[in-house]
């Protein structure tokens, strides 16, 4: 039996730490968040392992860089899968979490109807942002995400930035993880 303390423990001082994470509320919420819990049971036991979790679907669980609600006023979670979204609600409730609101909707189009958001984390590789979401960012706001490189090659942490109306972005680090469903690219004209 996996001993998720320990795992918990293990990821923040083999992983994080190393990485710079120093913010002292994000190593104590990412220390106390029962990450298993947002598994199937057949995969808790890789939980916490530095790698991404194949959930299904085209879809995974990133590796232990998350972001927490608990860290947050309020979330808004967007989720296209919508058995995904129902085991995600259920561990949400068991959990207590009472600041995330979870919608079932296309990944590419965000939330809008709750927009304009301080922050938005796109949480997996995309080949290119899309404008509706960047449109969703606040005055101020920021947009994070991976951006997607040809196989065999590493992508790129982006942080976007709105400023005066406009958006731009800069690369933060090499960063490692599979593309979104819903975020190809734009079919491009070829000879």
């Amino acid at each position: 039996m996996t001993d998720f303390a320990l795992a918990r423990r293990n990821m923040v001082d083999g992983q994080l730490r190393p990485n710079r994470v120093t913010n002292t509320a994000l190593l104590a919420a990412v220390s106390d968040l029962p990450r298993e819990r947002f598994l199937p049971e057949g995969l808790r036991s890789v939980a916490y392992a530095d790698d991404d979790v194949r959930l299904g679907n085209g879809r995974f669980l990133m590796e232990p860089m998350v972001l927490l609600s608990r860290l947050a006023k309020s979330v808004v979670a967007v989720e296209s899968d919508a058995q995904l979204a129902g085991a995600a609600d259920q561990t949400i409730r068991n959990l207590g979490i009472v600041n995330i609101n979870q919608t079932v909707a296309k990944l590419e189009a965000g939330a809008p109807a709750e927009a304009p958001y301080d922050a938005i984390l796109i949480e997996g590789a995309v080949h290119e942002i899309p404008r509706a979401l960047l449109d969703q960012l606040a005055e101020g706001g920021r947009l994070t995400t991976v951006m997607a490189a040809p196989a065999g090659v590493l992508g790129v942490a982006q942080l976007v930035v709105k400023e005066g109306g406009a958006t731009s972005g800069r690369p933060l680090f090499d960063a490692g993880t599979p593309a979104l469903p819903g975020f190809a690219p734009p079919p491009r004209f070829a000879f």
